[in-house]
């Protein structure tokens, strides 16, 4: 089949700003019941029916937050509403509904919108929640994107940052690190397309790290998985910024110290096998990496049976008493080394100036 050269660009302006939202949300269905009226009035409106409400909200900048050399639209919308759903799942609670707001400049035709709410859709059907609102206005550079998430949860359940204690086990899902190497490997094409545009990158070693990044999976499992083993964590939070920066959130908020074991942290072998391609250093990389959206979280010591042999969950350290500080305790060594909130933007400088 030939490519077709010239795909149709329909001009926004034709559409109107009721018109446009109408275009791209007639195939939303509403699932949740607590959805009483979603998009279409001057309000949503929503029955929780006796259980707390939670609300989060993110900003996604073009060229500050994505690129879209390589980042699909369908990937953006996608990965979006991820950002915000993670959130929601941090405090131990199910999201049920979404709202949407875009400002775009006249650069993008109805045709690239479409592909946008097409991932915003996806993620909403694969993660049962409905979108119920929002607003489109138009950017004199480039394309914004805020997603507001709302969930909901028993009040005996929902889980927060500052209720961490001593002696807790530190907890945290999946694996870590592979989100910021796929953002390093996106960049490397990106510039050697930019001397050779002729040249095709082989991206068939690094599936695993550039789906991490393009389109990452908000940990709702968790929730359930917790559930099902009659488990309520002490604190919790997301790990967007790297696993040190939000460890050290839960600790200032907590008032107590850490221990994080270097030969515990979870690393998934193309996390190991990039790390040693591009010279990084892979446990500087999972503590400071950011982007993996996994679950960081405490629980009593009295519930490490029920979790323990779980293949989502691995224990990488323990909470100490405030005095003693946060600390990585290093392979090999033994050594204690305080953790420092280096990050995905210092990670990037430091890279960047070696």
């Amino acid at each position: 089949m030939l490519e077709d050269k010239t795909p149709q660009k329909t001009d926004i302006a034709s559409l109107g700003e009721f018109g446009l939202i109408s275009h791209l949300t007639q195939y939303f269905n509403i699932t949740q019941n607590s959805t009483i009226k979603g998009v279409g009035d001057d309000c949503a409106v929503l029955d929780a029916k006796g259980l707390k409400t939670l609300v989060t909200t993110d900003l996604l900048v073009e060229g500050v937050h994505f690129n879209l050399s390589y980042m699909p639209l369908k990937h953006l919308g996608y990965k979006a509403v991820m950002v915000n759903l993670s959130d929601v799942y941090a405090m131990n609670a199910d999201a049920s509904q979404i709202t949407v707001s875009i400002a775009l400049s006249n650069r993008f035709p109805l045709e690239a919108v479409e592909e946008l709410y097409s991932g915003i859709q996806l993620a909403c059907e694969k993660y049962n929640v409905d979108l119920v609102g929002g607003d489109t206005t138009s950017s004199t550079k480039g394309l914004l994107i805020s997603v507001t998430a709302i969930g909901h949860a028993k009040e005996e359940k929902i889980t927060y940052r500052n209720t961490a204690k001593e002696n807790d086990l530190l907890v945290v899902t999946g694996d870590l690190g592979a989100a910021y190497l796929g953002f390093q490997v996106l960049e490397r094409e990106k510039q050697v397309f930019e001397v050779d545009p002729n040249n095709q990158p082989d991206l068939d070693a690094y599936t695993y790290l550039i789906e991490r990044q393009l389109k990452p999976e908000a940990r709702k499992d968790i929730v359930r998985i917790l559930s099902d083993l009659d488990v309520i964590p002490t604190s919790m939070i997301d790990i967007s910024d790297g696993l040190s920066s939000e460890t050290i959130h839960i600790c200032q908020q907590s008032k107590v110290g850490c221990n994080i074991y270097e030969d515990k942290l979870p690393l998934d072998p193309q996390v190991i096998s990039t790390c040693e391609e591009f010279d990084l250093n892979s446990t500087t990389v999972a503590l400071s990496g950011g982007e993996d959206y996994e679950l960081l979280f405490t629980i009593a010591q009295s519930d490490f049976d029920k979790i323990k042999g779980n293949p989502h969950l691995t224990v990488i350290g323990h909470m100490t008493d405030e005095a003693s500080g946060m600390n990585l305790i290093t392979r090999g060594a033994n050594q204690s080394v305080p953790l420092t909130a280096q990050g995905w933007n210092a990670l990037l400088e430091k890279n960047s100036e070696s």
